[in-house]
């Protein structure tokens, strides 16, 4: 998916394309997005669309917005799927230059910004963590946070009380290592307990 919401601007022949893209969590908030936009950029010629949603992307609607069939929304869309983007809606807001670009220059001018506008927001992947919650005694806590910032980890929280709680998100590929590791540099004096499976983003 993409890294967050942001936009693009392209002119071809005196016309603005101006592509914005934001995450959208199924089709409802693609299409409330689609709306606000609409509303807030009446007085553009096109406000062109193209989303994918769903965890495998299997829902992808597509709008011409009055611009020739197929030149807008399709080549939109195909440069959303050909990325690989799930979770994500595009609008190309298109203000007209006063010259006429053909079919096969809409094609390619909707498809460059969307394509520029991804370019310039970022790409991240969602891979499959698991929560992973240590608990030491004080004494241990110290040693053990400075090995894990030495992995290049960062506990997502850190709690003090009777002994320190440390969560730890740990790819899930890389758990019973994790624990391994937490058991070795403890002495075996660290209790390790799985949580729920979640996802964490990583830029690509």
């Amino acid at each position: 998916m993409i890294r967050g919401v942001g936009s693009r601007e392209l002119e071809v022949r005196r016309s603005r394309f101006v592509c914005t893209l934001a995450r959208a969590a199924d089709e409802a908030e693609a299409m409330e997005f689609l709306a606000r936009h609409r509303r807030a950029h009446r007085d553009a010629t096109h406000n062109c669309s193209a989303y994918v949603v769903g965890e495998h992307g299997e829902i992808t609607r597509s709008s011409d917005d009055g611009e020739p069939a197929g030149t807008a929304g399709i080549p939109m869309l195909e440069v959303l799927v050909r990325r690989g983007l799930t979770g994500t809606v595009a609008v190309v807001t298109r203000y007209f230059g006063g010259v006429k670009l053909g079919a096969g220059g809409l094609v390619r001018a909707y498809g460059q910004a969307v394509s520029e506008a991804i370019d310039a927001v970022g790409v991240v992947e969602l891979r499959p963590v698991l929560t992973l919650t240590v608990t030491v005694e004080h004494a241990l806590a110290g040693r053990f946070l400075g090995d894990l910032h030495g992995r290049g980890v960062q506990p997502s929280d850190v709690r003090y009380g009777a002994a320190v709680e440390a969560d730890v998100a740990v790819s899930a590929a890389e758990v019973e290592a994790f624990e391994a590791w937490t058991a070795q540099v403890t002495g075996g004096r660290a209790a390790v307990v799985r949580g729920a499976p979640g996802h964490v983003e990583v830029p690509v």
